[in-house]
């Protein structure tokens, strides 16, 4: 017949084990975690700076374009006015 311990295994195991400062470290599963989340903000950032690059070109295209419309549409009243003034 087995009884129920009063404490429970991993307790039992636990308080076996005397920890200091150099037994207790993240070990290879906290190395690998924080390697991964270096990987993963590096690849966010990457897409980030991508994706803003693609509109700041798209901005910068409108931009000029509006400046070409506005310096034709200049040209044009210039061009109006001097044959108005002839």
């Amino acid at each position: 017949m087995i009884t129920p311990s009063a404490v429970p295994l991993d307790t039992a195991i636990s308080l076996a084990i005397p920890l200091n400062d150099d037994t207790v470290t993240p070990g290879f599963l906290g190395f690998g975690f924080f390697l991964a989340l270096g990987a993963a903000t590096f690849l966010l950032l990457r897409s980030m700076n991508k994706r803003l690059r693609k509109v700041q070109a798209l901005r910068a295209a409108e931009l000029e374009k509006q400046e070409q419309e506005r310096a034709q549409k200049d040209e044009e009243e210039k061009t109006a006015n001097g044959a108005r003034g002839d």
